[in-house]
């Protein structure tokens, strides 16, 4: 029988355009001040795990967010593209508002989560599952036994979340997304199972729970 790999799932710190509530998708937009400051602390928290391996997305904000981990554990980075942000294509570089001002269709069928719609030039929920759940266990049966690291973003982290407790792509969201929380998983050849979400303690500042990526 497989020994189960034990992951901890982690959203990038704090970026300028988390605050201002604009979709990020692949655009490459940086840590903000405080979210260094967060991954700093993240870094810190983590610093006695047993981590074997750490992946993150090629995007600045986690790849940065990476680096603070990697530095306090003694290890290197290993990027990979499958735990990016959803491609938002045209929302890209918008703020919510906006976007309902500007093109109010295609923001109700996002906000109704419906799994075949993506914006022109963008991904739709269903191709991100598919990449980040495929990305996800692809690494984790690299590593039986071991503890990893997984640094990616908001949608990365509502597929993991999705994956664990079998909810449905199209279910609402009510749980959290916080900017360098901690979140566990163990993954088996069976699939996923959650172990521990959210977990904040680590930081001063509240974390934000948004969808910009």
């Amino acid at each position: 029988m497989t020994e189960p790999t034990r992951i901890i799932a982690i959203r990038h710190g704090e970026t300028a355009w988390n605050v201002d509530t604009r979709i990020q998708g692949h655009l490459d937009i940086p840590l903000s001040a405080t979210g260094r400051r967060q991954a700093d602390r993240l870094g810190e928290a983590l610093k006695d795990e047993p981590i074997r391996a750490i992946y993150a997305s090629d995007l600045t904000r986690a790849w940065e967010t990476a680096q603070y981990v990697a530095r306090a554990c003694g290890i290197e980075v290993t990027k990979e593209e499958g735990l990016r942000e959803r491609g938002f294509g045209d929302f890209e570089g918008k703020t919510f508002a906006e976007i309902a001002e500007l093109l109010p269709e295609q923001s109700q069928r996002w906000r109704k989560r419906d799994p075949e719609f993506a914006p022109a030039g963008g991904e739709s929920l269903l191709a991100l599952r598919s990449r980040v759940v495929g990305a996800a266990e692809r690494l984790a049966a690299q590593h039986p036994g071991e503890l990893i690291a997984m640094v990616g973003h908001g949608g990365v982290m509502d597929v993991l979340y999705r994956a664990a407790t079998r909810l449905d792509i199209q279910a609402p969201r009510t749980w959290a997304l916080g900017n360098a929380a901690i979140n566990r998983l163990l993954w088996t050849p069976e699939g996923f199972t959650l172990v521990g979400w959210a977990d904040t303690q680590h930081l001063d500042d509240d974390a934000l729970d948004e969808t910009t990526g």
